[in-house]
């Protein structure tokens, strides 16, 4: 039985090991986390979530709800899993965290021809095909064999968590619950309304709170990925921009009908519905000052915080130098490259390109081209942008309809919506052809 050797059991990881144990490999999966867990990890089990419990929208209008739609089509193992675990969030996919990894390990764990290595590879064995699925947090031996293998074209940004609080801890007298635009047949959302006095407040303690890695300023290659700038880096931007970002009240107005000045949503965590995720607030703020500055925010001034916000250092690789359009290397063809550690950016993207290298290394053993979904398709326009992006200046990049392909026979003067049921609807037929080329 042809072996395959796959780096990190993270959600790109076991995408890759589902895929190619049902093909009949025999999988070797090397995961560090039972004796080496990076500074956000807080469980055992595979596939874990940290920054947020969500998935992104449901909706086959938004680009990332199609790519669900796809991945569907791809027999997803994370879809399943996050199907499962499914916890109510309006028009979102969101889990429960714990219910969502359990699922994945158990599937994994079930795969007679996968064996499980918890250990840390400091060392790759080239002479076996070998996926790196290892994630935005590559240990730092790892790293140092990575570098001999791609030179120095790797990059970094810094990421950020967002706190969690309980629910019987948020003041409902205050706080009220309401979908945007009330959408959903369930209110899930719980919505912290602000005046303007309220968030003048709120806004001066936030850009003056004392920051946890303060040093990082000084950092000449410090940088943000722009999908989770730390609130109190996208507050210091200008007085109003939180209110156009994830404190923005249109579509939630106040049960009695009258506007608010601001909002802070929060979307429940786990399938127990205890626990809450401040949508929006990721924060390198100190946790002292979390608590403090948080706690203005109108409801929340009693909040228990089970979790408070970190930041973190992200690795990815400089993608459209060194790799082929299947994830490939291009200066080892026996090595392939999956998941945020491509420059991907969300659990869904990143799972999807666990599929597309699993599928590809198959038919690079098989003798076979290599192969990915069309750029009409989300998937394949995430592929099409990582390999294509000027790498001179590659950033990661969530699934959106600005990287897919135009609809040519779409009439221009239509409406956006129109539009995006267009390109939904291409894409899911392309992906059903390209499904039968593999």
């Amino acid at each position: 039985m042809q072996k395959i050797n796959i780096i990190g059991a993270g959600l790109a990881g076991c995408e890759a090991t589902y895929y190619l144990a049902k093909k009949g490999y025999q999988v070797n999966l090397y995961e560090v986390k039972k004796i080496n867990r990076n500074p956000v990890q807080v469980s055992n089990n595979f596939a874990e979530l940290v920054c947020s419990n969500s998935l992104r929208s449901n909706d086959l209008l938004n680009a990332v709800g199609t790519l669900k739609e796809e991945m569907r089509l791809l027999n997803s193992l994370i879809i399943k899993a996050a199907e499962f675990a499914q916890v109510p969030a309006g028009g979102s996919l969101a889990v429960d965290r714990e219910k969502f990894s359990s699922y994945v390990t158990s599937k994994i764990q079930s795969l007679e021809n996968v064996y499980i290595f918890n250990q840390e590879v400091t060392k790759i064995d080239y002479s076996i095909p070998t996926i790196i699925a290892s994630g935005p947090l590559t240990t730092e031996k790892l790293q140092k064999e990575l570098a001999k293998l791609i030179g120095d074209d790797d990059f970094y940004f810094f990421d950020a968590v967002a706190p969690i609080v309980t629910k019987e801890s948020i003041d409902m007298n205050i706080a009220y619950r309401k979908n945007r635009y009330e959408k959903g047949e369930t209110e899930d959302y719980i919505n912290c309304p602000m005046t303007k006095e309220e968030y003048k407040l709120f806004y001066n303690e936030l850009v003056n709170a004392e920051l946890a890695i303060s040093h990082l300023e000084a950092d000449k290659d410090f940088k943000y990925f722009e999908g989770c700038m730390p609130v109190e880096g996208m507050a210091k931007r200008g007085e109003k921009t939180l209110l156009f970002g994830p404190l923005k009240p249109q579509g939630l107005r106040k049960p009695d009908g009258s506007n608010n000045y601001a909002v802070v949503q929060l979307r429940q965590d786990d399938a127990k519905d205890s626990l809450y995720n401040i949508v929006g607030f990721q924060t390198n703020l100190k946790w002292l000052e979390q608590k403090r500055v948080f706690s203005l925010i109108p409801g929340l001034a009693n909040a228990e915080f089970v979790r408070y916000g970190v930041m973190h250092k992200n690795n990815f690789i400089n993608s459209p130098k060194l790799l082929n359009e299947g994830f490939q290397l291009k200066n080892n063809k026996n090595v392939f490259f999956a998941g945020q550690i491509t420059g991907v950016e969300g659990y869904v993207e990143s799972s999807v390109t666990g599929i597309i290298a699993a599928l590809n290394i198959d038919r690079f053993l098989k003798g076979l081209d290599l192969i990915t979904p069309s750029s009409k398709t989300v998937s394949g326009a995430l592929v099409h942008y990582i390999i294509n992006a000027n790498s001179n200046d590659f950033q990661p990049m969530k699934a959106n309809w600005g990287i897919v392909d135009e609809i040519n026979n779409i009439d221009k003067r239509q409406g956006k919506i129109i539009k995006k049921a267009a390109y939904s609807q291409r894409a899911i037929t392309t992906i059903k052809e390209f499904i039968k080329l593999i």
